[in-house]
């Protein structure tokens, strides 16, 4: 079975890697992803809305964009 462009098909696999490497992952893949995405993907570990997500965890979350590499690199 072919897997999705970025291979992140369950729950499990975004807890696994986290928002940050998986967001890296999809945007391999797909540029046009916005960082949405990432609060989005972060939200849902969090059980919160990501328009939340943005407004508390937005510094935390680009700060760690720049310094991760996505899984498999």
């Amino acid at each position: 079975m072919a897997q999705p462009g970025a291979g992140i098909v369950t729950f499990a696999q975004l807890a696994q890697y986290g928002a940050v490497a998986c967001y890296r992952l999809v945007k391999q893949h797909y540029p046009q992803a916005s960082l949405n995405l990432l609060w989005a993907l972060q939200g849902a570990l969090d059980d919160q809305p990501w328009q939340q997500v943005a407004r508390e965890q937005r510094l935390s979350l680009l700060l760690q964009l720049e310094q991760q590499e996505p899984p498999g690199e």
